[in-house]
C-alpha cells in the first residue's frame, strides 16, 4: 500500500504528480546533488587486523572512491554535475533542488528509541545543501517507508520533519507513506527528503569569483550530524561500550554516547542567508560525506585549494572518542566526519572580519584559499 500525503498551504497547493519536473531544456544547468549519499550499512563483526591498523570508512562498508567513480560515469551522460544542489532556470531566478536521507543514523534511532529528532536531520541534509547556492528553501517533501505502519512512531518522525521545516522557514508541502510488508525489519523504517528553494540568478553563490587569499569561515556543528554512521557503528561495536554509557572525555554535563550521536544536525539556513545578505560571500561548502577533504574543494575554481588551520576551532569530544576508540588516522577522520565544522564559507577579508566580530554568530577562521588544489592541513 502506498499513500500520498498533501498538505494545503495558502496560495501553494499542487499535486505531487504535477510537481514533478520534466527534463530540463538542453541549455539549463544540471548538477548531481552531491557525489553520492555515503550511508551504506556495515557488515557484522570486527576484523582484529583492521582495528590494529586503524578503522576506516571503507572497512566499515562505505567506499567513497567508488561513489566518486559513479559520479564520473554519470557526468558523461549528464554534463555539469557536481554541485550541492541542482539549478533549474526559472525566469530571473534558479530553482535549486536537493535530496538526501539520513543514512545508518536510522539504526541508532531504532536502538535508542529517539525518533522525534531524526526528521530534523532529514530536512537539514537537503536544505543545508541548497543554501550553499544562496537559495532560500521554499518547500520540502518527505518519503517514509516501512513494512508495517506504526502510526504513533510515524507521527514522531514527521513531527521532527515539521520542526526542521520551521527552523529553515520552509513549508512541508507533502510526502509519501509507503507500507511494504516484508521489506523492512519489524519496527524499522527508511526516510528520504527533497527540498526546493529559489535564488535570483544575479545572486547565485557559485564560487567562480574565489581567489587566493580569500578566507574560510567555519560554522560549528552539533556533532556527527548525519554522515559517517557506518564507521561510527563499527567503532561502537568494538569499543565494549553501549549507547547508554556516558561519552568518555566529555568535560561538560554528562551525556550518553547515544545522546551525543543522535544530536540533530544543525540547520544553517537562517544564519547563512543572513551572512550572505551582508555581502562578501563567494562560495559555501556543506561538510557531509567526504568531510573536509572532499567537500571544500568542490566550491573552488581550477587551480585553487584550501589551507586549513588545524586547532583553530573546537573539535567536539565525540570525535576525540571515535578516533581514539577506533584507532582512526587523522586523514581518515577528516575525510569521513565534519570534525566540529558543519558549514564552510569562502569570504573576502572584510566579510570575515565582520562575521568574526559579530559575537551573536558562532564562527571560526579556519583557513584560507591558496594556489594549490586540494586541502592542506597545517
Amino acid at each position: 500500500m502506498i499513500s500520498t500525503r498533501l498538505y494545503p498551504v495558502p496560495s501553494l497547493t499542487v499535486s505531487l504528480r504535477q510537481a514533478r519536473l520534466r527534463s530540463p531544456p538542453i541549455n539549463s544547468q544540471r548538477f548531481r546533488l552531491r557525489p553520492i549519499s555515503i550511508c551504506c550499512a556495515i557488515s557484522h563483526g570486527v576484523d582484529k587486523g583492521e582495528h590494529e591498523k586503524g578503522m576506516t570508512y571503507k572497512g566499515a562498508g562505505v567506499d567513497i572512491d567508488a561513489g566518486t567513480e559513479l559520479v564520473r560515469r554519470i557526468a558523461k551522460m549528464a554534463p555539469g554535475i557536481g554541485g550541492f544542489g541542482g539549478h533549474f532556470p526559472f525566469g530571473d531566478s534558479y530553482l535549486v533542488a536537493g535530496t538526501d536521507g539520513v543514512g545508518t543514523k536510522l539504526k541508532l534511532a531504532f536502538e535508542t528509541g529517539i525518533h522525534d529528532t531524526i526528521g530534523i536531520d532529514l530536512v537539514a541534509m537537503s536544505v543545508n545543501d541548497i543554501v550553499t547556492s544562496g537559495a532560500k528553501p521554499l518547500f520540502f517533501l518527505d518519503y517514509y517507508a516501512t513494512s508495517k505502519l506504526d502510526v504513533d512512531l510515524a507521527e514522531k518522525v514527521i513531527k521532527g520533519i515539521v520542526d526542521g521545516c520551521k527552523q529553515s522557514d520552509c513549508v512541508l508541502l507533502g510526502g509519501e507513506t509507503a507500507e511494504m510488508p516484508g521489506f523492512y525489519a519489524k519496527g524499522e523504517y527508511d526516510l528520504s527528503g527533497f527540498a526546493v528553494g529559489v535564488v535570483k540568478k544575479d545572486e547565485l553563490i557559485d564560487g567562480k569569483n574565489i581567489v587566493a587569499g580569500d578566507m574560510l569561515i567555519g560554522l560549528p556543528s552539533s556533532g556527527v550530524h548525519s554522515n559517517g554512521f557506518s564507521l561510527v557503528r563499527r567503532v561502537l561495536e568494538s569499543s565494549g561500550l553501549s549507547l547508554s554509557d556516558n561519552l568518555p572525555g566529555n568535560s561538560g554535563k554528562p551525556i550518553t554516547i547515544g545522546e551525543a550521536l543522535m544530536a540533530p544536525t544543525v540547520i544553517y539556513v537562517k544564519q547563512v542567508l543572513d551572512i550572505i545578505s551582508k555581502g562578501g560571500v563567494k562560495g559555501i561548502a556543506h561538510i557531509t560525506g567526504g568531510g573536509f577533504t572532499d567537500n571544500i574543494p568542490r566550491v573552488f575554481p581550477d587551480g585553487l585549494g584550501a589551507k586549513i588551520f588545524t586547532g583553530s576551532w573546537e573539535v567536539l569530544p565525540v570525535f576525540h572518542w571515535l578516533q581514539q576508540a577506533g584507532g582512526i588516522e587523522d586523514a581518515e577522520m577528516r575525510r569521513t566526519f565534519n570534525m566540529g565544522i558543519g558549514m564552510v564559507l569562502v569570504v573576502t577579508k572584510d566579510a570575515a572580519d565582520r562575521i568574526l566580530a559579530d559575537f551573536s554568530v558562532a564562527a571560526y577562521h579556519i583557513g584560507e584559499v591558496v594556489h594549490e588544489e586540494g586541502v592542506i592541513f597545517s
